[in-house]
Formats: C-alpha cells, sequence, structure tokens
C-alpha cells in the first residue's frame, strides 16, 4: 500500500473553492481508479484554513496512475491556487501501511 497524509493551509476566503475542488477531485478519484482504497478530505476543528488529504493507494502502480489521471491533472492546479504558498502550501509526508 502507498498512504499518504497531506496538510493544506488555505488562503483566507478561498475555503469554498478548496472545498469543492477536493470534493470533486476524491469523487472522480474514486470513480476513475480502481486502485485507490480512500481519498478523504477534512477540515480541522479549530484551526481555519487547515485542512488534511488522507489517501491510501493498493500499491505503487496505484498511486502512479492517480498521479497521472486526467482528473488529477485537472485540479491540483487551482487546488495550489487557493493554497498560501502555492504548492508549498502543502505538507505531503508518507507513510508505512501496518495492518
Amino acid at each position: 500500500m502507498v498512504t499518504f497524509f497531506a496538510i493544506l493551509k488555505c488562503k483566507p476566503g478561498r475555503e469554498r473553492e478548496l472545498e469543492r475542488l477536493q470534493a470533486e477531485l476524491s469523487q472522480l478519484s474514486h470513480e476513475e481508479e480502481p486502485g485507490l482504497v480512500v481519498y478523504d478530505f477534512i477540515r480541522h476543528k479549530d484551526k481555519p484554513g487547515v485542512y488534511a488529504v488522507y489517501a491510501r493507494f493498493r500499491d505503487q502502480a496505484a498511486f502512479d496512475e492517480h498521479m497521472k489521471a486526467p482528473s488529477h491533472d485537472k485540479y491540483v492546479p487551482p487546488i495550489f491556487e487557493c493554497l498560501e504558498g502555492g504548492a508549498n502550501g502543502m505538507e505531503l509526508a508518507f507513510y508505512d501501511w501496518v495492518g
């Protein structure tokens, strides 16, 4: 399995746009990528504008497919535009599945 957490820091006033884009990306990823196990987008309870993505893929090939998917190419650039610091507004960390 390939698993990652991404912490996203949204520009003030762009929260609704970010939430819409991420919801659409999640839905399309689930529909189009059979190797995707989960792609969740969540909002921090106490820190406005802070979000997280938790994603898990069956294997490296499924993750690679996600990274090349048309929906990824369509949604990621406008998602980065919503973040403080653009692509640098996201902290990405990979984890090993223990299960």
